[in-house]
């Protein structure tokens, strides 16, 4: 970004515009792979969209906000399981994806430490492409074992989990005295033999083949029935272990003393696992593995690096969201050819015309890819790409794949080059572009293609949840001139419904409910489901904790709203237009009058003027009663965050016995130290 007599330049419209495409599905990938374990993206086509997102946040740091992907650790856990709360966070690894990038990372963590005198050492482990799961085990006995969820919430398996044969129900403590608890962190797998096997049983019995072991392995997780799970024989790798309230050091003081460890005590460690002595060896180790792992009987996507130090772990620690001491160096993603048949034109909810490459079917890895989006007429532009062409896609899941480049020396004579319409394709409108956008859009707001997403949009599972409603349903709403807008679902009855191609009375009766049962969604979920441009989830629940009733939202200036925490310009100015046309308003005195909830219920101010409010604090030692978990909770509840690693941004760093290095880091930075009885004393004033 450009800087010229300290003023900066504005940014473009198109990076905005690329910045909440990439948000919005990276968004969608992580709630269908972590909320409702039915992935719709491999991770290669998931890497490719996060780094992407990761490099325009970089160069435009201003674009950055609360919820992206990248500020959190990912999304909410399903809810057909208990969820619980993991005692020691799952954090996600950053990726590289080749040898030059692995060595940038290296350099990045020596930043963070003094020099030594001795080289690191580093140790390799086959990157398992699975689930990951948290095995807690109490004198020896597993209790628990979950998912991983987000991160920080998972799902109670343990019934399942006790199916996997080479977990063990009782471990071997001989190595570890006095030890009342212990978490175990390691990948479910399929092996890949047995996946076969699964996919043949599943072809014949006329059911829907899985398609990778992981989709297999997370599908069969979940399975409410634990006899499935014992027949579909999952296996497991071991790669970390802890015990609550002491450091890793007080059990190994290396990673590969800790794997050593798990391995005595009964669980299974993989094999193939390599302690590496230079960056050179790491590297050795990652480029034979990129052939040989097509031997192996498992799946693996790449390599998982860590600092074999425990003690140089411990003063590296944690960004955000990545341990800094650890990576994940993945292996090329696959890509293959195929040629474009046809460019069609898709037309969203916000109007917006996407172009679509219509493909011959190419198989990768058992998914059948067919179409890819083209984003908007620049791109189109930049590839050159025309209705005949070869070229390039990247694997993907069920999202639409992108097209990563045309192969124009294989180009036809008759290849057709591709021209955006200029009339919307669903309603015949003109359509406009506006100055400094890359999209297209239609403006018509009876555009039937604009009602139907705003639709689907508002009976979705994060907005009003309105189960039963699907697109077929909302599409036949439409075209029949049924539903004119998303307050006429509120207008349905069963008589209406039962008029419709395919709907029976039960159904019909449960669509009903279903939508009286969205009325009892709250405020933030309504806001979020009306739809307004780059307002999101997470952002509809910043906005009606800020203005707790609609008519507070409604009547704020541009200004007010982005004065709130994570929203900016660009969401203040939608948001604040949105509520200056009539129709909206129109639109929301319908839904009030019908019971839709506009006022956020049970807002808590009492922790406003809290000590604890916008606080960072952090935990270190070992504290007199209260365990870190406790800690944390009663900090959080008191309205503070409590992060791993001391840094600038600290406020407090609460100190027990036995504290390490992040003692003496905060003395150097000159953070304020709490001991038990003052954090309590602090509490006190909260209650």
């Amino acid at each position: 970004m450009l800087i010229e007599n300290d003023v900066m330049e504005p940014i473009n419209l198109e990076v905005k515009q690329r910045v909440q495409e990439l948000r919005q599905l990276i968004q969608r990938a992580s709630y269908a792979y972590y909320a409702v374990d039915s992935p719709i993206m491999e991770d290669a086509v998931y890497d490719q969209l996060y780094r992407e997102l990761q490099q325009l946040e970089t160069e435009y740091s201003e674009l950055v906000t609360p919820d992206s992907p990248t500020q959190r650790v990912g999304e909410k856990p399903a809810t057909q399981f208990t969820s619980v709360r993991h005692n020691i966070p799952l954090y996600s690894l950053e990726n590289a994806f080749n040898v030059e990038e692995l060595k940038a990372w290296d350099r990045r963590w020596g930043r963070h430490v003094e020099t030594g005198a001795t080289s690191p050492e580093y140790v390799c482990e086959l990157k398992i492409d699975g689930s990951a799961l948290a095995l807690t085990y109490e004198n020896g006995i597993l209790i628990r074992g979950t998912t991983r969820g987000d991160g920080v919430m998972g799902e109670d398996i343990t019934q399942n989990v006790r199916t996997i044969r080479s977990i063990p129900l009782r471990l071997h403590l001989e190595e570890l005295e006095n030890v009342e608890r212990i978490e175990v962190r390691g990948e479910a797998f399929l092996p890949l033999d047995v996946f076969k096997q699964i996919n043949l049983e599943r072809q014949k019995a006329g059911e829907a083949v899985f398609a990778n072991p992981r989709n297999a392995v997370a599908g069969t997780l979940r399975q409410l029935d634990s006899r499935i799970v014992t027949q579909r024989r999952l296996d497991f790798f071991a790669y970390t272990l802890h015990i609550p309230g002491r450091d890793d050091a007080s059990i190994a003081n290396t990673q590969w003393e800790a794997l050593e460890l798990l391995q005595k005590m009964g669980l299974r460690v993989n094999p193939n696992r390599k302690l590496c002595s230079s960056l050179d060896e790491v590297a050795e180790y990652y480029e034979y593995w990129d052939t040989e792992r097509l031997n192996l009987p498992y799946m693996t996507d790449g390599v998982v690096v860590k600092l074999n130090s425990f003690k140089l772990q411990e003063q590296l620690g944690f960004t955000q969201k990545f341990p800094r001491w650890a990576i994940a160096l993945k292996y090329a993603a696959e890509e293959a050819p195929t040629r474009v048949e046809n460019i069609a034109v898709n037309v969203g909810r916000t109007g917006a015309l996407t172009p679509l490459a219509e493909m011959r079917p190419v198989q990768l890895a058992g998914t059948t890819v067919s179409r890819a989006t083209l984003h908007n007429s620049d791109r189109i532009t930049q590839l050159d790409i025309r209705i005949g062409d070869t070229v390039i896609v990247r694997k993907a899941g069920e999202i639409i794949p992108e097209v990563l480049r045309v192969l124009t020396e294989l180009r036809p004579a008759e290849a057709i080059p591709f021209v955006m319409p200029t009339h919307c394709p669903v309603c015949s409108q003109p359509v406009v572009r506006e100055m400094g956008e890359a999209v297209t859009r239609c403006v018509n707001a009876s555009c039937a293609a604009i009602l139907k997403g705003a639709i689907e949009h508002w009976v979705s599972r994060d907005a009003l949840d309105i189960r039963g409603m699907g697109e077929k349903l909302v599409h036949q709403l439409v075209d029949k001139g049924v539903v004119h807008s998303v307050a006429d679902l509120y207008d349905l009855t069963e008589d209406k419904l039962c008029a419709l191609d395919r709907m029976g009375t039960k159904l019909a009766q449960k669509l009903v409910e279903a939508i009286a049962q969205s009325k009892n969604q709250p405020w933030s979920r309504v806001l979020y489901g009306l739809g307004i441009r780059h307002v999101g989830s997470v952002n509809a629940q910043l906005l009606t904790e800020k203005f707790p009733t609609v008519e507070q939202l409604a009547e704020v200036n541009q200004a007010n709203i982005e004065t709130v925490y994570g929203i900016g310009a660009e969401i203040a100015q939608s948001v604040h237009q949105w509520f200056s046309v009539d129709a909206n308003q129109t639109l929301i005195s319908r839904l009030k009058a019908v019971g839709l909830q506009f006022v956020q219920e049970n807002v808590e101010t009492q922790n406003l003027a809290s000590p604890f409010t916008g606080k960072i604090f952090v935990i270190t030692g070992t504290l007199p009663s209260l365990t870190r978990d406790e800690a944390k909770t009663l900090i959080q509840k008191a309205g503070g965050k409590v992060t791993d690693s001391v840094s600038k941004k600290t406020d407090f760093l609460v100190v027990g016995e036995d504290a390490g290095s992040k003692l003496a880091k905060a003395e150097e930075l000159g953070i304020t130290q709490l001991n038990e009885p003052q954090l309590l004393e602090m509490l006190a004033t909260v209650e």
